[in-house]
């Protein structure tokens, strides 16, 4: 199931390099929960996939992984940088086949962590009571310092 859900995104990611936008929105579930922390000017994921404005930015993901999977809900995290002022990170909740949760931190480094499973399970995957199991890999900033986030799953 995992897998699927990180074609998803990866098709999801595929469609708006093409400039297919409709391709990408019909990935999305219709009401689809939506949060973003950052600038707000940096919100170009929203403004491509609203076709609110023709937006330059393009997302490149450079790390694609699948963290966290229970009661149906599967998260898939991306990340990427363009340039020096520009780094991204972005949590997907895939749910009966399609994202139903979108989590967008730009800007900003983030750390997951798996809550609400028993330590015991935690350590069979190899992530231990509160461990994250995935971090932020931003490629050096030379020039600043990005600030951290937890996100919780």
């Amino acid at each position: 199931m995992a897998q699927h859900n990180k074609k998803l995104v990866e098709l999801l990611y595929d469609s708006l390099a093409r400039g297919d936008t409709e391709a990408a929105a019909a990935l999305l579930a219709r009401d689809v929960d939506w949060w973003f922390h950052g600038p707000r000017r940096c919100q170009h994921m929203r403004r491509l996939l609203t076709g609110e404005a023709v937006d330059e930015f393009r997302f490149v993901p450079r790390r694609i992984a699948e963290v966290g999977e229970g009661a149906g809900l599967g998260w898939v995290v991306a990340e990427g940088w363009e340039g020096e002022q520009a780094y991204w990170v972005h949590a997907w909740a895939v749910e009966g086949g399609v994202i139903t949760r979108f989590r967008e931190y730009f800007n900003t480094s983030v750390t997951v962590r798996e809550v609400g499973r028993a330590a015991a399970t935690a350590a069979d995957v190899g992530c231990g009571d509160g461990d994250a199991v995935w971090q932020s890999q931003a490629r050096a900033q030379t020039s600043r310092s990005l600030p951290g986030l937890v996100l919780a799953i």
